[in-house]
């Protein structure tokens, strides 16, 4: 249970980043200020900045989650597990629940990300971001030697498979798809992406029996 203070800000929190998304949405991202959202959410100027430094991260609220979600997995394998098989696995499921951290956002917002080029460029660093964090925890479950290019190899391949993948759940959604749709034609596309990369990395990053 959270405190009355903790409540409070993250009510706060949400309500900025609710009203940055709908300007964002309406106006476009470039053509929104950080003035406007603090009209819009009743704050000052400064509030906002506080909670969200970088204009990007106003509409790109889930970037923690995103940039820390394949690491996460792979540190969260079940014994006898390849980095590959976990990272398969939470994918489909978050396909089945359409999770917004893999891109089902709705057609307004995809749209907005994809007419932005601040924003676009900033999703290239995030996931840049995502694979320097699966890479770092890749070499501590390898037992890496320093230096070892192993571990960046294999993140860049697992993270280029969810690059295409996020991609092709944002142009489905751009197409109007419905997100049960969107969501078996992405699982589809992830077995067929993932039976790629098994030869390679089937048996890569195992965990141990404990």
């Amino acid at each position: 249970m959270i405190g009355l203070r903790a409540q409070k800000k993250q009510e706060t929190r949400q309500e900025i980043s609710d009203q940055a998304t709908r300007l964002f949405i309406e106006r476009g991202f470039e053509a929104t200020t950080i003035a406007e959202i603090a009209d819009a959410a009743r704050v000052a100027k400064k509030t906002v900045t506080n909670y969200f430094p970088r204009k990007e991260d106003l509409a790109l609220d889930h970037h923690e989650a995103f940039t820390a979600g394949l690491a996460a997995t792979v540190a969260g394998r079940a014994p006898g597990e390849s980095a590959l098989s976990a990272l398969r696995a939470a994918f489909l499921d978050a396909a089945r629940s359409h999770d917004p951290v893999i891109g089902f956002s709705g057609e307004p917002f995809a749209r907005m990300i994809a007419d932005s080029p601040t924003l676009t460029a900033r999703l290239r660093e995030l996931h840049e971001l995502r694979e320097e964090a699966l890479a770092a925890v890749l070499a501590v479950e390898t037992g890496a030697a320093p230096g070892d290019i192993g571990p960046r190899a294999a993140a860049t391949l697992l993270g280029g498979a969810h690059r295409v993948l996020l991609r092709e759940v944002m142009d489905l959604t751009l197409d109007g798809l419905g997100n049960d749709e969107i969501a078996d034609r992405a699982m589809a596309s992830a077995s067929a992406v993932f039976d790629m990369l098994e030869a390679a990395l089937g048996d890569y990053a195992v965990r141990a029996a404990a």
